[in-house]
């Protein structure tokens, strides 16, 4: 887990983390020139290419929820702005900083701002509770 207070560093090392298993896992991995794209990476299954955003998630809830923003939020001129990715991301790489855990959803699962996954079994069945073992890295992957 980062030691840095910095958000920038965070996200750094998270997507570097996501790059590095991807790697592990056989993928090609590319980066887009620039900070320009809403994607962080080309993700290449040798028939498929993803456009993926990394994100960094959180636990709530005394650790039952883990949560992650599908925003991005700038600021100009003391303006702030936050737009959701829309069509241009086919899916979300997030690592838990808590756990250390990466997690793949496809960017239909995701909340317009922010998204929930239960990272464990809730008190009520309800169709709207995704669980988040069911997008570890380890079964959810292209």
């Amino acid at each position: 887990m980062s030691t840095s207070a910095n958000t920038k560093q965070t996200g750094d090392e998270t997507e570097c983390k996501i790059m590095c298993r991807l790697l592990e896992k056989g993928y090609t991995v590319s980066r887009p020139f620039g900070d320009n794209d809403k994607y962080d990476l080309i993700l290449d299954t040798g028939t498929d290419l993803f456009r993926v955003q990394c994100k960094t998630g959180w636990q709530e809830d005394n650790g039952a929820v883990l949560r992650f923003k599908t925003a991005s939020k700038t600021t100009r001129n003391g303006d702030v702005t936050v737009v959701d990715y829309g069509n241009a991301v086919d899916a979300f790489a997030v690592r838990c900083i808590d756990t250390d855990t990466l997690y793949w959803l496809p960017a239909e699962q995701v909340g317009s701002k922010s998204t929930y996954l239960r990272l464990e079994e809730p008190e009520i069945d309800h169709p709207r509770v995704r669980m988040a073992s069911a997008f570890r890295f380890e079964t959810a992957l292209p």
